[in-house]
């Protein structure tokens, strides 16, 4: 027996396993456990500044290579305040944020909009079970209000929502219930939830802008001392479901779902482009209700403007 070539090849066989097993792990960090903090400081990793001014201080990221959901700090500008919020970012093969020339952070919600943070704000799972963020100054900003809910850990998901589940994996508390300007693909916004539009674009408190779905439809308001409607898309008819009535963003569609519910068709939708990259849909400051997709070629881009698309009853 040859010994030596033997063991050549089981070397072989060893190091080709361990190459493979390297590669194969993720290199993503989409979960946390209870009794983690994380502090917005300039030296925190996963920390990422673009040339729109903007920077993006990632805790949670799901996936890798291309356009990815991550939850962190954010600021914009001269980034004297930040947002504790729910992001696109472009990342690599490697999970690494990339892009910063061109593929400036999307947000797609935000938990203190009306409230940002300073460095030195920490976010803090606690044993407990709820996430609190509090200011540099240890004052009290937002939290999930979840203490004692048997929750036992924290997930950002492939759709973009952010939730903190039990032992079972069962949602405690979502993101996706408290929408704030924007929606993601296969997001819902039911009747009683609403987006409101930022001021601008660097200030990111409520605007005057807001949208709502009730039971006859979906609603434009403009907030002043009389609530005006600035749009409206009445669906009549007798309601064939005990659900709350919503509506959904789907690939070339907003889908209203008033009487119905899925897996019926809906009772009207929006048309908009099927997405040939990544998409979302954002109410903007002056009360359009716009579709932005990437693109290599211009970066992010409008490509439809709902409130302004003819409409069409099912």
């Amino acid at each position: 027996m040859n010994t030596p070539l033997i063991s050549s090849f089981l070397l072989a066989l060893f190091l080709i396993s361990s190459c493979y097993s390297v590669t194969a792990q993720p290199f993503d960090y989409p979960t946390a456990k209870l009794s983690t903090t994380w502090t917005n400081k300039k030296s925190a990793p996963h920390s990422v500044t673009f040339t729109d001014g903007s920077t993006v201080r990632a805790i949670l990221l799901r996936g890798s290579f291309g356009f990815k959901f991550a939850c962190g700090f954010y600021c914009n500008g001269t980034c004297d305040t930040y947002l504790f919020a729910v992001f696109i970012v472009q990342t690599n093969s490697g999970s690494g944020i990339v892009g910063p020339a061109i593929a400036f952070p999307q947000v797609v919600w935000s938990a203190n909009r009306n409230h940002p943070v300073k460095l030195g704000a920490k976010l803090n799972l606690n044993k407990a079970g709820d996430l609190v963020l509090r200011d540099a100054d240890g004052s009290l900003v937002w939290s999930t209000n979840t203490a004692g809910k048997q929750v036992t850990g924290m997930q950002i998901t492939d759709t973009g929502n952010l939730v903190l589940v039990d032992a079972r994996k069962k949602i405690v508390w979502q993101s996706f219930d408290h929408p704030t300007d924007s929606l993601v693909p296969g997001q819902k916004l039911f009747e009683g939830q609403k987006l409101v539009a930022s001021v601008s674009s660097t200030n990111w408190r409520k605007g005057l802008y807001s949208v709502e779905v009730t039971n006859k439809g979906l609603f434009g308001y403009l907030e002043t001392k009389q609530r005006r409607v600035y749009y409206k898309y009445v669906v009549n008819g007798p309601d064939r479901s005990k659900q709350r009535s919503y509506v959904r963003f789907l690939n070339g569609s907003l889908a209203l779902f008033i009487h119905s519910a899925e897996p019926s068709r809906p009772d009207g939708v929006i048309r908009v482009p099927l997405a040939s990259s990544a998409q979302y849909m954002k109410l903007m400051p002056d009360g359009h209700l716009k579709v932005l997709e990437w693109s290599w070629q211009s970066g992010w881009r409008v490509v439809a403007d709902l409130f302004g698309v003819r409409r069409r009853s099912m």
